[in-house]
Parts: C-alpha cells; sequence; structure tokens
C-alpha cells in the first residue's frame, strides 16, 4: 500500500515539474529526497517536508517543503516554499547549450498553463542574461517573462541586465579603435574680437 502511495506522488510530480527547457526531461525517472512525505488520495495533496531535492534529467528543484495538488481535469499544481534557503530550480533549456535558474522565497508552476511563478526575492538566470524583482513569472510555452518590483527588491524595481546576442557564425569582435584626433585651427569660425 505504502509503495502505491509513493508511486502516486511520483506520477504527480513528474507531471508537476516545469516544462521550461528539455523536453527529454519528461522521460527520465524523477528521484525526491526529503524528510517526510504525506500524502492525501481523497484530497490529492502530496506534501514533501525538509530539504526536497527533486531531479528529472537536467532539471534539479529544491525547497524546504513542496506540495503537489491535482484538478478534477487532471491539471496539477505544485508550490514550493523556502526555509533557510531561497526555492532554487535549473534546468537545461531546449535546443539550446545553456541553462535557466532562478530562486525565490517560494515558487509555484501550474501545469495547466506551463508557468512558473516565483515570490519574494526573485531572482531568474537564463545564459548571462538575469532578472531580478519581488515576482518573476516565466511561460515556458511562449517563453514570456513578466517581472514587477516591491518591497522585497532593493531599489523595489525590476532589475534586468540583458548581454547582445551574436549573430550565428559571428566571431567575437576586437574592441574598434579610433585613429588619435588631430587638433587643427577652424576654417569656418570667426576670430575672437580684438581688444
Amino acid at each position: 500500500m505504502k509503495n502505491r502511495h509513493l508511486f502516486v506522488a511520483l506520477a504527480l510530480l513528474l507531471q508537476a515539474v516545469p516544462a521550461i527547457a528539455e523536453k527529454a526531461d519528461r522521460d527520465k525517472p524523477i528521484h525526491i529526497d526529503a524528510d517526510r512525505v504525506e500524502i492525501d488520495d481523497a484530497k490529492k495533496i502530496n506534501t514533501f517536508y525538509g530539504n526536497v531535492i527533486l531531479t528529472q534529467g537536467t532539471l534539479i528543484i529544491k525547497a524546504d517543503k513542496a506540495v503537489v495538488t491535482q484538478d478534477a481535469a487532471g491539471n496539477r499544481h505544485a508550490t514550493a516554499y523556502s526555509g533557510a534557503h531561497p526555492v532554487y530550480f535549473r534546468q537545461k533549456r531546449e535546443g539550446y547549450d545553456e541553462y535557466i535558474e532562478g530562486e525565490g522565497d517560494r515558487g509555484e508552476y501550474d501545469s495547466k498553463t506551463d508557468t512558473v511563478e516565483l515570490f519574494g526575492n526573485a531572482h531568474v538566470k537564463r545564459g548571462k542574461d538575469t532578472v531580478k524583482g519581488n515576482y518573476i513569472s516565466y511561460n515556458s510555452n511562449t517563453d514570456f517573462f513578466r517581472s514587477e518590483g516591491g518591497a522585497k527588491t532593493p531599489t523595489g524595481r525590476v532589475h534586468a541586465v540583458i548581454q547582445p546576442k551574436k549573430k550565428e557564425g559571428q566571431k567575437a569582435s576586437a574592441p574598434v579603435s579610433a585613429p588619435p584626433a588631430m587638433i587643427r585651427p577652424s576654417e569656418t569660425l570667426a576670430s575672437p574680437p580684438q581688444q
């Protein structure tokens, strides 16, 4: 009976992990480590407590507590809570040789909309680009980010760093140095008045 409950919990988590990146991750086994798990089949709620570490392929999620629920249509919602450390996720992006990773005080994933949300001290890094804010939302279907500032940011505003993208086949160029400036008298300006 316990194995059946653990299998149900794992199946729910399989559907609850974000599809931000590697689609092949969905076919990989899920590994979950936690200090304790509670499964309520009647309410379709699974709660993992204490140093929760979920891995599936290139995906890793770390939290102090994770709650996974399922609605009548089979859509899953996962909420990860921070404790001594922020909620953290990392996953390889589909078709790119880079990772997307983020952290916050709380993280939520909705399988119906394929949206990941980070609340409080949110920070997301994709390649060399970064976004920091009080709230960050990312839709993996549309590759759309949204961020908001707030009280839990140093300035109350969103801060983003977006690196220039190289065109395919373009090499990094060396800085171009300008020739030294030549000082010459002007031919068009009038001479200052004589006193």
